[in-house]
């Protein structure tokens, strides 16, 4: 069969790659397109674009490069048209991926989205279009089922696919030590604009703990320069590519911008801070529409404050000094946090391995509907 994948980010990229692998165990005949990243590729999709030319943060950036955003919907709709797939499989990404399950209804395409958009933070109206375009929801958060189901759509949980990815990673162990002094990881996001905000605030903490290694986890997807030019003013620091996971496996602590890294840092059982600071435009357009209480994934799929969020104006030296100090010296804190570590780890681990489960529903729903 033939599949058209579209992820947008470094975690669809992920994710993606573990779904192709899984998809090519079960179709021997697998044909698959994909719009992701390195990953993806090297699992088997043939890349037509990366994600380093689609992510866009924001409110004001997004407006900044609308010419582009349609640009590449324009290319991405011909090119599922000259394509001709079984099947598209939507990762995240809602933006994008809303308008082209949209097209995809319109034009006669089977739909597939896994991994929902963040549908229930904000844009609770994008449901309607997700029920009425969308043919099958895979979803990997306990909560989404129902949510969903208030809308009387009913989803599919197939687990989270990080607790498999994870597993792995710790089975392996430490594959070299990075540092003899203790760590405190930085990860300061994916994409520039988040980077450039987030990471000098993060880089002052190194003169305020000398006897800690601070090591930034280097983005997918970006270039060693971009990070010569923050890093130069702290030669102490170290910059780590393409080891976030051995990283998180040898720390003692972690700041991590909101997103994705916050859910992995949390499922490694380090304590962290989460950090987030955007442009002020941005930020307040997101205050009226966002109808969570956290922006972390840890505390929204425990529906409590386990971490604490340094949000905005929030997100200062002196505020990160007093919150990483708790996360390295506080014994009681650093206790409950590992404990609430333990229980969103059996949350999510309930689904079983959520690539293999979510290729064997895709093609199920392919057979099931085949014309």
């Amino acid at each position: 069969m033939r599949y058209y994948i579209i992820a947008g980010e470094a975690s669809g990229d992920l994710h993606g790659s573990n779904l192709i692998k899984e998809l090519k165990n079960r179709d021997g005949q697998a044909n698959i397109r994909c719009w992701g990243g390195d990953l993806m590729e090297q699992s088997g999709g043939q890349l037509v674009k990366h994600y380093r030319e689609l992510a866009f943060m924001g409110f004001v950036e997004v407006l900044k490069n609308i010419r582009t955003i349609f640009r590449n919907l324009d290319f991405c709709k011909k090119d599922i048209l000259e394509f001709k797939p079984d099947v598209i499989i939507l990762i995240d990404y809602p933006g994008f991926n809303i308008r082209i399950c949209q097209w995809a209804k319109e034009n006669g395409f089977k739909t597939v989205y896994y991994i929902s958009p963040q549908v229930w933070a904000w844009k609770e109206n994008s449901v309607k279009i997700i029920k009425r375009c969308v043919d099958k929801m895979l979803v990997i958060l306990p909560f989404e089922k129902e949510f969903y189901h208030k809308w009387n759509y009913e989803v599919e949980y197939v687990g989270h696919p990080l607790i498999e990815v994870i597993s792995n990673s710790k089975e392996k162990g430490v594959n070299a030590k990075i540092d003899e002094k203790p760590i405190v990881a930085l990860l300061p996001g994916s994409r520039k604009q988040e980077i450039l905000k987030k990471l000098p605030v993060m880089l002052e903490m190194s003169s305020i703990f000398p006897d800690y290694q601070f090591v930034v986890g280097q983005a997918p997807g970006q270039e060693d320069g971009f990070y010569s030019a923050i890093l130069d003013s702290y030669p102490g620091v170290r910059l780590v590519k393409g080891q976030t996971y051995e990283l998180l496996k040898q720390s003692k602590a972690a700041l991590v911008t909101s997103g994705t890294a916050t859910l992995e840092t949390g499922l490694f059982g380090v304590p962290q801070v989460v950090c987030y600071k955007g442009s002020s435009i941005s930020y307040m357009i997101a205050r009226r529409l966002i109808k969570v209480k956290y922006i972390s994934l840890v505390n929204l799929i425990m529906n409590k404050l386990v971490v604490k969020e340094l949000i905005q104006d929030q997100f200062t030296k002196e505020n990160l000094e007093v919150e990483l100090s708790a996360i390295l010296f506080d014994k009681a804190r650093i206790s409950s946090i590992k404990k609430d570590y333990d229980l969103l780890w059996k949350l999510l681990s309930g689904g079983g391995n959520a690539s293999a489960q979510a290729a064997t529903q895709i093609i199920n729903f392919l057979r099931s509907n085949a014309s």
